[in-house]
């Protein structure tokens, strides 16, 4: 059986629209918008030293989380846990968190979310000010 592909399958991180709103450069490659996915989406993230992304939680969607490079901490419900090269972490659903690149090097992560939340609004709630709040949140598509 052959299967032919008619739509886009692959984004590369430098064609996809930088998001700064939460801190760090955080990069929707994956997602309804993109590629027209249906059961949730992802990318890659990179943080510099000290740089961190602002606390939250997901009431829809597991984030799975994996570190290519750098050290980092994710406070997950007030839980520190320490991230290091190779390391993947599971955020489960409903649990605040907040990441924060503690290395002196650029940190890089690749990410995905799912299930989607209903809509794109419900997806993501903020516990903490975002640190560009004049930015507009990720446009990951999905169900108006």
């Amino acid at each position: 059986m052959t299967t032919s592909i008619t739509r886009t399958v692959k984004v590369s991180a430098d064609e996809a629209v930088p998001n700064t709103r939460r801190g760090g450069d955080i990069r929707v490659t994956l997602s309804p918008k993109t590629v027209g996915c249906t059961s949730g989406f992802g990318g890659v993230m990179t943080l510099e030293p000290g740089d961190h992304v602002t606390e939250h939680y997901h009431p829809y969607s597991e984030e799975f989380l994996h570190v290519v490079e750098g050290t980092l901490t994710m406070t997950l419900d007030g839980e520190r846990i320490d991230l290091g090269p190779g390391d993947s972490l599971l955020v489960p659903i409903g649990v605040r968190h907040r990441l924060v690149n503690v290395g002196d090097t650029t940190a890089k992560c690749a990410f995905h979310l799912s299930p989607l939340a209903p809509r794109p609004e419900l997806g993501h709630v903020d516990t903490e000010a975002a640190q560009h709040p004049e930015r507009s949140n990720p446009d990951v598509g999905g169900t108006p």
